[in-house]
């Protein structure tokens, strides 16, 4: 009987919800969007971390209060929240959202299904900015994470799948990176050997009007190559520790995130003297010439490009 009593009252997921200085209505959508799942009260675990905004919303959150535990702390970033959410977790599974966007019911229960019936290590989902029907309700069959990284682009953002807590083990965010989502995910996938990708459309984001993109401070946009250089050649490192089938899928997300980064030196800079000072330290540290693999179109075009040096010249003297 306790057996038994053990296992209706397990915690099937997590939701680790960040938030800093959202409004009570985003907040509150979000928890909807979990409460309208089909997980029972002792299936779901809510936990919203709020990292250092002006005023508390706990009191603002009366209804919810039954539902969810409440983390205040002081502003630290998103990674150091995210940590501390999973200081927290119960649940088998753990789900990362951010506060102002929400899941979409419907196409996420698709998510809960292989989650209860086919017990993965990731369940991998699309997320969009504009809620759409859920065209196909397939299940494909599982990969290993290596397997999947060495065949695929990875779209690395934390809340873009579901994962199993035991895989986790020591990994956490670098506190203060930006772009922690691309030193974690990839790490995460080679520890796991369910991986099951779908084509759900299950999490709606919000466009945000400080998008990296956009950010025209000077500081922020330097910090942010930096990080980015800073993930690249610490996955770099970690390919020699790894056996040859885990190697091989890291490298071809570290040639991914090279040529992802050579596209943000330009676009962010406009700078033919960044470009070069940066492209040398990529040489310099092993890092180019990119890997002579067919991984897509785009990647093979820049390849040739950034390994040609009369192309190189040109691309830099438009920059001038």
């Amino acid at each position: 009987m306790n057996n038994i009593t053990e296992s209706i009252d397990k915690t099937l997921v997590s939701f680790i919800i960040t938030c800093s200085n959202l409004s009570v209505k985003q907040v509150s959508d979000c928890l909807d969007s979990i409460l309208h799942l089909s997980l029972r009260a002792a299936e779901r675990e809510i936990i919203v971390v709020d990292d250092g905004s002006d005023e508390s919303i706990i009191d603002k959150l009366n209804q919810y209060r039954d539902e969810i535990i409440y983390v205040r702390c002081r502003k630290s970033g998103l990674s150091a929240a995210r940590n501390l959410g999973l200081r927290v977790v119960s649940g088998e599974y753990v789900q990362f959202i951010n506060g102002e966007d929400r899941l979409i019911p419907d196409a996420y229960e698709h998510c809960l299904d292989i989650v209860r019936y086919k017990s993965p290590d990731i369940v991998l989902f699309n997320s969009s900015d504009k809620i759409s029907r859920t065209a196909s309700f397939y299940i494909p069959e599982p990969v290993d994470g290596a397997q999947y990284m060495r065949h695929n682009n990875l779209h690395a953002t934390a809340w873009g799948y579901v994962f199993c807590q035991k895989n986790l083990m020591d990994l956490r965010f670098t506190p203060g990176l930006i772009n922690e989502d691309e030193e974690f995910t990839p790490q995460l996938l080679l520890r796991a050997e369910k991986v099951y990708s779908t084509d759900i459309v299950a999490y709606y984001y919000k466009k945000k009007s400080s998008h990296i993109m956009r950010n025209k401070d000077s500081r922020f946009l330097l910090k942010h190559l930096n990080d980015y250089e800073h993930i690249i050649f610490h996955l770099k490192e970690l390919e020699d520790t790894l056996p040859v089938a885990d190697r091989q899928a890291l490298q071809r997300r570290v040639a991914q995130l090279t040529m992802d980064y050579i596209f943000k030196i330009i676009k962010l800079t406009r700078s033919s003297k960044q470009l070069n000072t940066r492209l040398k330290h990529l040489e310099d540290g092993g890092l180019l010439p990119l890997p002579d693999k067919k991984y897509t179109r785009k990647y093979s075009i820049l390849r040739h490009i950034i390994k040609s040096k009369i192309l190189r010249r040109c691309v830099s003297a438009v920059l001038k």
